[in-house]
């Protein structure tokens, strides 16, 4: 039979479907980098505790870097006999140094091996989807920018409810973005948590020193208790939680700017450059980023609620159900990049607004009743009363197809004799966004303020992209 580090004691090899199904090869090699690299700060710690030599240890590291050149360069592609990235790498390494590779697992399990890797890969994912939620945030920010006073209804319930400054719209998903930020980076302090040296789940009698190699890899803790730091896949939940809240809000813009597309809503135009067509209707222009954005979202989920699963029975320490952490982690991750990356471009260069077909769309509807209803609060009118009263007021304007503006001053005053001409410029659609200037509303003074202070939070997080 092929020898694997574990088959001293096997008289027998392993069936061929059962070899294919416990290898996990074909998706671990994404660790590889992250594999060499902390065993390269293994060798080292081994070294630096008198464990091995100096020489043995730059023969090790040599070889290490060997592989990972050979990676780079498309040489090294292990398949299926390999069974797992750790046991490839250690192969190619004895074959490249001969029998001091088999040093390297000295003082190390798989169990704790496995965990480190896929927290260091997992910490520079975490960076990278950081440095596409700011790229997403500073093109929602340009876009705000240039439609502070551009109009568009707000809606409850999908129904008109009061008209918004459109730039506010977007403020609302740059907040959404930066609690995703927030997340984040709470997550990746809990990652950056070295469970090196835990072994299989009882931690080593040889002289470690566990410190040493957690700084070597940038870990900035080490874990306090060896069965649960080779058992630990709570950072994997939480970010599989996180990567769904991005989805969860990737979605809902992607549903807006499919409805605003829409003949029916006509708030926005779709450009050439992010859509496509039919191959039978030749009038079609189809929404298609934002459709496969709100369609990634439910897999995302579904990895999350994986990974619940797989954990939930689990008794300590390591089992072999956690080798399915990685496939969902990893599709989770490329999905929510990729989904980022898209919306960018699709905010950027996918979609134009209309303005004047915005500005007739807060026109045509009841969205200034409430003002109405302000407007007879600032006479000294009840509240309820005053909300009664513009209720009456729209009944009637529904039964005799009239907007609250057609209503001559005459029939506004048979409702409430405090009713005056000044009326109209307070129900008019600018002067009602214009009126809510409370902190956080959607007033353009309030609104130009929250860009600004959106504005230096971005920065806060992304002072080199600011410089540019």
């Amino acid at each position: 039979m092929t020898a694997t580090p574990w088959s001293a004691r096997f008289e027998a090899g392993l069936h061929p479907t059962v070899a294919a199904f416990n290898a996990s090869i074909g998706f671990d090699i994404e660790l590889l980098e992250y594999d060499l690299s902390g065993s390269a700060a293994h060798a080292r710690m081994l070294a630096h505790s008198g464990i091995l030599s100096e020489a043995e240890a730059e023969a090790l590291v040599g070889g290490l870097e060997q592989i990972r050149s050979e990676w780079r360069a498309g040489q090294f592609r292990p398949g299926l006999e390999q069974e797992d990235v750790h046991y490839a790498v250690e192969r190619r390494l004895v074959e490249l140094v001969g029998e001091v590779g088999k040093k390297l697992h000295t003082a190390r399990s798989r169990n704790d091996q496995v965990g480190t890797d896929l927290r260091l890969w997992l910490r520079d994912c975490i960076d990278r989807i950081v440095g596409r939620l700011g790229a997403f945030q500073r093109t929602l920010l340009d876009l705000a920018a240039s439609h502070v006073e551009t109009l568009i209804p707000g809606y409850t319930h999908l129904q008109r409810a009061q008209p918004v400054s459109l730039a506010h719209h977007l403020l609302a998903y740059i907040e959404m973005g930066e609690r995703d930020i927030e997340r984040l980076t709470q997550i990746r302090e809990r990652v950056n948590v070295c469970p090196l040296g835990s072994g299989a789940l009882a931690g080593t009698v040889l002289p470690i020193d566990r410190h040493y190699t957690a700084q070597l890899l940038g870990f900035v803790a080490l874990s306090e208790n060896s069965l649960d730091a080779v058992s630990d896949r709570d950072y994997v939940v939480e970010f599989l939680a996180a990567a769904s809240l991005i989805a969860v809000h990737l979605s809902r813009l992607s549903e807006e700017i499919i409805l605003w597309a829409s003949q029916e809503f006509r708030f926005l135009t779709l450009t050439d450059r992010c859509a496509t067509g039919s191959s039978l209707m030749p009038q079609k222009k189809n929404p298609d980023v934002p459709e496969l954005v709100r369609g990634k979202t439910g897999r995302i989920f579904g990895h999350l609620m994986g990974m619940l699963t797989v954990l939930k029975g689990l008794p300590l320490a390591y089992n072999k159900d956690l080798q399915e952490d990685k496939e969902g982690i990893f599709d989770a991750a490329r999905s929510v990049e990729s989904s980022l990356e898209a919306m960018t471009i699709l905010l950027a260069e996918g979609i134009v607004f209309q303005p004047d077909r915005l500005a007739g769309a807060v026109e045509e509807d009841f969205s200034n009743a409430t003002d109405a209803a302000d407007y007879l609060v600032r006479k000294g009118v009840p509240f309820r009363e005053a909300y009664g009263v513009i209720g009456a007021v729209v009944r009637h304007c529904l039964k005799s197809n009239a907007l609250l503006r057609d209503l001559p001053i005459a029939q506004w005053r048979h409702f409430h004799p405090a009713f005056d001409d000044d009326l109209y410029a307070a129900i008019t659609p600018r002067t009602v966004v214009a009126a809510r200037n409370s902190y956080g509303g959607t007033g353009f003074e309030q609104v130009r303020a929250a860009l600004g202070r959106a504005e230096a939070r971005w920065q806060g997080h992304f002072p080199s992209a600011a410089a540019h």
